[in-house]
């Protein structure tokens, strides 16, 4: 008889429909009510069942062929079932820390090869880097933003190197934004301020109003006639 069906040997095979199974014991034979196995924590009783089923079918075995008579053998299974529940229930040996490489001054020797050239040549740094991190004595470098403020560029920005080219001229937009301030502040030539009057003091008749049309012309001459003149008035002409 193999170990799977001496477990199962005396078990209960009660159908209890309708009733609750929680309490009920299930494939529970004359092994299960063994002291070894009723002595094993419950977590390891399904491990135990397994190991005290595949000792007694040895002891079974040696019985049948009347191989020990004295009963050392199911002593010495019985002590190496014991043993084995008493080592599954030691607790796991602690982590030891595992100690860090003896550090070695000398650099370690690495594989060389054409991939690994080209990686170097890609990722080395250039010439222009190795002038922007250094600098002059007694000269101040050049920066992104003047005097001293923003991105340095070391000795590529100094004068006469010829490796950088900085354009001095205005941008764009700063240019624009720097014409229409300069106008709002200063004024346009066409503007007339508010505080101008027509009104004119002389000597000999006093206050004066001044006519626009000076000339007896209504209409005037260049582009005092038109809609563009500065001292012209809405008129009405009449069609003939």
């Amino acid at each position: 008889m193999p170990a799977c069906n001496m477990l199962l040997l005396g078990a209960k095979k009660k159908n209890l429909s309708g009733f609750s199974t929680a309490t009920a014991e299930f494939r529970v034979g004359y092994l299960q009510q063994t002291e070894v196995f009723q002595s094993t924590p419950p977590s390891l009783r399904p491990q135990a069942s397994r190991l005290i089923a595949a000792k007694s079918t040895l002891a079974a075995r040696i019985d049948f062929i009347r191989g020990d008579p004295t009963g050392k053998a199911g002593k010495n299974l019985l002590n190496e079932i014991g043993k084995k529940i008493e080592k599954w229930q030691q607790l796991p040996p602690p982590r030891l820390p595992k100690p860090l490489p003896v550090p070695d001054s000398a650099p370690k020797k690495k594989r060389g090869g054409r991939r690994l050239r080209k990686t170097k040549e890609r990722y080395a740094q250039t010439n222009m880097r190795k002038l922007v991190n250094r600098m002059q004595f007694g000269v101040p470098e050049e920066s992104s933003l003047g005097d001293g403020l923003g991105k340095g560029y070391g000795l590529l920005g100094q004068a006469g190197s010829g490796k950088l080219r900085v354009s001095t001229g205005e941008s764009k937009p700063i240019s624009q934004f720097a014409k229409r301030f300069k106008e709002k502040n200063c004024g346009s030539g066409r503007l007339i301020s508010g505080l101008t009057s027509s009104l004119a003091f002389t000597p000999i008749q006093g206050m004066e109003l001044s006519s626009p049309f000076t000339d007896g012309n209504i209409l005037g001459s260049g582009t005092g006639s038109t809609y563009f003149s500065d001292t012209g008035t809405f008129l009405k002409i009449t069609k003939i």
